[in-house]
């Protein structure tokens, strides 16, 4: 039988660690014990009160600065962020009779210049996925 200070403990450790909870030490208890307790008192609020109740406590005696630094360091865009379209009429919406933005050739007739960057005219009436 585990004690419940040995529980805690288990979860203090792979809290501190980062650990997965497979890798408690035994001198803790069993894993899954611990994951257990750790879960129950996740659901029914526990540790939220008893976080609450130690910050009230340092509060009181001074000891917590309520100081805010916001560090643009670790601030990221999405992922998508980067590839924004341009304001304007973009290349692909471009209708078929305007000019092109690309630099053309001096040669003229079937296959000159530009390889064709896409298919997209061409495949534009079948469907490529076949469900």
């Amino acid at each position: 039988m585990w004690t419940r200070r040995q529980l805690i403990d288990g979860i203090r450790w792979r809290t501190r660690t980062g650990a997965p909870w497979r890798e408690v030490p035994e001198r803790y208890g069993l894993w899954d014990r611990a994951h257990g307790l750790f879960r129950r008192w996740q659901r029914d609020g526990t540790w939220v009160r008893i976080v609450t109740q130690l910050q009230s406590e340092a509060d009181e005696m001074g000891l917590i600065t309520w100081d805010v630094n916001v560090d643009s360091t670790v601030c990221r865009a999405h992922q998508h962020a980067a590839g924004a379209a341009k304001r304007g009429i973009s290349g692909r919406n471009r209708p078929a009779g305007s000019p092109s933005s690309r630099p053309t050739t001096g040669s003229v007739g079937p296959g000159a210049g530009w390889p064709r960057r896409s298919t997209w005219r061409s495949s534009r009436g079948r469907s490529r996925c076949r469900w």
